[in-house]
């Protein structure tokens, strides 16, 4: 799956690594002015995650920076750790992570599954219906003969994850979940083994990954869009990065 990324989607992850390193020269210098310097918090140190991925996490109009609010906490620990261990391949993450501790991952992530910004209106439809019926038939049921198991069997019944580490599908853009399933299918996304992603993906085709990231990205969040609580669904992979 090629993918073409555009100047703009280059640029933002550049200018999150600028406001990183201009927020702690400003902030030095700021507090040697005031008496009494601002009170350091989650949300001051974030800012190089919100530069590209929303204000509160929401995600936005670029395809490739996805939704991190409300995810379980323990998956998006573990994806910051997958880039700073370089299972995952983004040189901006990669960078951005490379010297921080498995406590202040575990800080960055609980401040984001705590934020709860409103989903954005889902996608409108530029596939045809076949396409649509057959991605939405591969979500909720998988594909039987591929030993393709539903992702709603993992993913939930609204799509919205579970705890501790499964993530929501709703709200993200047909383009990132495609990317992210190509990546596991070529191996260059890797997570903890047993990697039931990686297992899942090379079973797919071309054909099936875009119908499945099509119905996707139309579907509303749920009214209550918060992830199944943990063990409340029996997931039919073992998957190394969620406790069995």
């Amino acid at each position: 799956m090629e993918l073409r990324v555009s100047s703009r989607r280059i640029f933002r992850p550049l200018l999150a690594l600028l406001l990183i390193g201009t927020a702690g020269v400003y902030s030095a210098a700021k507090a040697q002015t005031q008496p009494n310097p601002p009170v350091d918090t989650m949300e001051s140190r974030v800012q190089g995650c919100t530069a590209c991925h929303g204000t509160h996490g929401q995600g936005t109009d670029n395809d490739y920076f996805p939704r991190l609010a409300g995810k379980p906490a323990d998956y998006l620990y573990n994806q910051l750790v997958n880039f700073r261990e370089a299972r995952r391949k983004y040189p901006p993450m990669n960078y951005l992570v490379t010297y921080l501790s498995d406590d202040y991952l575990h800080q960055i992530a609980t401040y984001f599954s705590q934020q709860r910004p409103p989903y954005p209106p889902p996608a409108t439809p530029t596939v045809s219906p076949a396409t649509l019926a057959r991605g939405k038939d591969i979500v909720l049921n998988g594909i039987p003969g591929k030993n393709v198991p539903a992702c709603a069997a993992c993913h939930g019944s609204q799509l919205t994850g579970m705890q501790p580490a499964i993530p929501g599908l709703v709200g993200l853009h047909a383009d990132y979940i495609s990317a992210q399933l190509g990546a596991w299918r070529s191996g260059s996304r890797h997570a903890i083994e047993p990697d039931c992603m990686h297992a899942v993906a090379i079973r797919l085709t071309d054909d099936d990954v875009n119908a499945v990231a099509s119905w996707l990205s139309t579907q509303p969040a749920p009214q209550n869009p918060v992830p199944a609580p943990a063990s409340s669904l029996k997931t039919p992979l073992a998957c190394g990065s969620e406790p069995q």
